[in-house]
C-alpha cells in the first residue's frame, strides 16, 4: 500500500503548500526594483547598482560573507529608502503580496521603527504606514486568489537605548496589527539583559516578545534571553546545538539548557540559508535543524531576509527536502509548529491550523496519492 508519508514534495507542491513565517525582516525583503524606484524618488545616490537584477545579485553576494556584522551592513541601503510614509507603505504592501504568492498564509514580519525617522516621521507614523501597507497587501493578495494574514513585530536595536520606548509602542498598537516585540542587531557585546526594563514592562502588560539569540553568539545569549528576559520564542537559537553531545555510537545527551528548551517547547525560529551566510552553519547538511528535528525540538522554518539571502519560504523548504528528504508530513509538522507559536490568540491559531493548514496538506497528499494510483494503473494495463 502506498503512503503519502513517503513522498518528498516537488517544487510546485512546496510552493502551493500552506506555510507560516515567524521570522522575516521587512527591511530585508524589498524587491530590487522597488529599492531603485524609492532611491530615485528620495535622491539617494549611494546604491552600488541601479539595475534591479544587478542590485539583487549585489545584495546576495555582499551578505554572503560569513560574518553577521558584514551581513547587517547591507541594511543601510534598504533602510535609506524606507524613510517616508509612501516608501514604508509600498514596501509593506509588496511584502504581503510576495509572501502570499509564495503560499504563506500567516506571517509575522518585524522591523525597527527607530530606523525610519530620518525624514521626520514619528514612531507612530512609521507603525501606521506599515500597518496600512500590510492591509493593502492582504487585499491585493485576495484579489489575486491568495490569502494571507500579516502581523507586525516591532523591533528595538540591541546597541541603542530605546527598547522600553519601542516596547511601549508595541503595546499601544497591539490591537491594530502589531502582535509583539523583538530585539535585533549584533549579539556580541550587546546582551539582551541591557533591555530588562522593556521585557519586564511587556510581561506586566501580558504581551508577547521574541529575542534574537543564539545566532552569532552562543549558549549564554540563549540562557539570558530565556531565564533573565523571559522570551516566548528564540530568534534563530541555532547555537542550542552547543549544549547537545552526540557520541560515536549515535547516542545523544542533552545539557541542562537544551533539555529546558525542548521540555518547555520553546519555539526556535530557524533560518537555514541566513545561518549559512552568517557562519552559524557550514552547509545545509551540517545545519543543526537536522538533528534538532530528530530530537523533536519545536522548530520553525523561516526566511530571515529574503533579499539578502535570495530566498523564499518555498526555497527554504526545497533545500531542506533535498538535504534531509523531508516529506509533506515534515513540512506540515514545521508549519503547525509555527502556527502554534504565533503571537495571535489561541482560537485564531487553532482555526488556521484546522481550517487552512491541515486541509491544505491533506489535499496535496491526496493529489499525490491519486497521481500514483493512476500511474500504477496505467503501467499495469495489459498491452493492446
Amino acid at each position: 500500500m502506498m503512503s503519502p508519508t513517503l513522498h518528498v514534495p516537488g517544487t510546485d507542491q512546496i510552493r502551493r503548500a500552506p506555510k507560516v513565517l515567524l521570522h522575516d525582516h521587512l527591511d530585508g525583503g524589498l524587491r530590487p526594483g522597488t529599492i531603485v524606484d524609492l532611491a530615485r524618488d528620495a535622491g539617494y545616490e549611494a546604491l552600488p547598482e541601479t539595475e534591479p537584477d544587478k542590485l539583487g545579485i549585489w545584495f546576495r553576494e555582499a551578505a554572503d560573507s560569513g560574518s553577521l556584522e558584514r551581513y547587517l551592513e547591507t541594511f543601510a541601503h534598504t533602510c535609506a529608502v524606507m524613510q517616508t510614509r509612501e516608501g514604508l507603505f509600498r514596501v509593506a504592501a509588496e511584502c504581503a503580496e510576495d509572501l502570499a504568492a509564495d503560499g504563506v498564509v500567516y506571517a509575522e514580519v518585524r522591523y525597527a521603527p527607530e530606523q525610519h525617522l530620518e525624514s521626520g516621521l514619528t514612531l507612530e507614523e512609521v507603525v501606521e504606514a506599515v500597518n496600512e501597507g500590510f492591509r493593502e497587501g492582504e487585499r491585493r493578495a485576495r484579489r489575486d486568489g491568495n490569502r494571507i494574514r500579516v502581523g507586525a513585530l516591532l523591533t528595538a536595536m540591541r546597541h541603542a537605548a530605546r527598547a522600553l520606548e519601542i516596547a511601549e509602542l508595541a503595546n499601544r498598537y497591539r490591537d491594530q496589527g502589531v502582535v509583539g516585540f523583538d530585539i535585533a542587531g549584533a549579539e556580541a557585546g550587546f546582551p539582551p539583559t541591557r533591555h530588562l526594563d522593556a521585557f519586564e514592562y511587556l510581561k506586566r502588560e501580558n504581551n508577547h516578545f521574541t529575542i534574537h539569540a543564539g545566532e552569532a553568539f552562543g549558549l549564554p545569549s540563549i540562557w539570558q534571553a530565556l531565564q533573565w528576559c523571559g522570551a516566548d520564542r528564540l530568534g534563530h537559537g541555532v547555537r542550542i546545538i552547543d549544549d547537545i553531545e552526540v557520541a560515536e555510537d549515535g547516542s545523544v545527551t542533552l545539557g541542562r539548557l537544551a533539555s529546558y528548551v525542548r521540555d518547555k517547547r520553546i519555539p526556535l525560529e530557524m533560518c537555514p540559508t541566513s545561518n549559512l551566510q552568517t557562519g552559524a552553519a557550514a552547509s545545509y547538511a551540517d545545519h543543526p535543524i537536522g538533528l534538532l528535528r530528530k530530537l523533536h525540538f519545536r522548530l520553525t522554518v523561516n526566511t530571515d531576509n529574503r533579499l539578502m539571502s535570495g530566498t523564499s519560504m518555498s526555497q527554504e523548504f526545497e533545500r531542506l527536502t533535498e538535504t534531509f528528504g523531508y516529506t509533506l508530513d515534515d513540512m506540515q509538522w514545521f508549519t503547525v509548529n509555527a502556527m502554534k507559536s504565533a503571537f495571535i490568540p489561541f482560537d485564531e491559531r487553532l482555526a488556521m491550523i484546522n481550517d487552512v493548514i491541515k486541509p491544505g496538506y491533506a489535499e496535496l497528499k491526496s493529489e499525490w496519492l491519486f497521481e500514483q494510483t493512476a500511474a500504477t494503473s496505467g503501467s499495469s494495463s495489459p498491452a493492446g
